[in-house]
């Protein structure tokens, strides 16, 4: 076959069939130096047209921990005790340089992919009730309460 530059994606499926009948050719002779050339061709063309985005770090850390069979508990003193992992890997802190240093060290994570800024998720739409506040009423409900505000109820003077 002829080598020339991919081009379209004609040339790069015709670069995959003469590369699957040159598979196994040995190296130094001229089907392994075509092979060579032809997969170094087809790299960059998948490189260009099939770019893979990196993975948000959250992602690459629970595809870790889902790799080797562990929950978010296997954090707990690599990233710090249990609310500092539970608020890193629901994105409202972000990792530091020590929990980077750490998830490299012990799960193995390449830190390239833990460096770059995760992504946040879509908020919700604000509402004019706080969540504490809305988790206050739903408990008051619940114990046969009042579902006043927390605005609303009295508060104690200090003297």
């Amino acid at each position: 076959m002829e080598i020339k530059p991919i081009r379209s994606e004609t040339d790069y499926e015709a670069a995959l069939r003469h590369i699957e009948t040159l598979w196994g050719a040995s190296a130094g002779t001229s089907d392994g130096d075509e092979l060579d050339v032809l997969v170094t061709l087809t790299e960059a063309y998948e490189r260009k047209h099939y770019a893979i985005d990196r993975p948000d770090p959250i992602e690459a850390i629970k595809f870790r921990l889902e790799q080797t069979g562990r929950d978010f508990r296997a954090l707990i003193g690599v990233i710090g005790q249990r609310t500092r992992v539970y608020e890193v890997m629901l994105g409202a802190r972000p990792l530091s340089l020590n929990m980077i240093r750490n998830l490299h060290r012990q799960l193995e994570i390449p830190a390239e992919e833990l460096i770059q800024s995760a992504r946040k998720p879509a908020r919700r739409a604000s509402h004019k009730s706080s969540d504490k506040e809305r988790l206050a009423s739903r408990r008051l409900a619940s114990l046969g309460g009042t579902t006043r505000k927390l605005k609303d109820i009295p508060r104690r003077r200090s003297r």
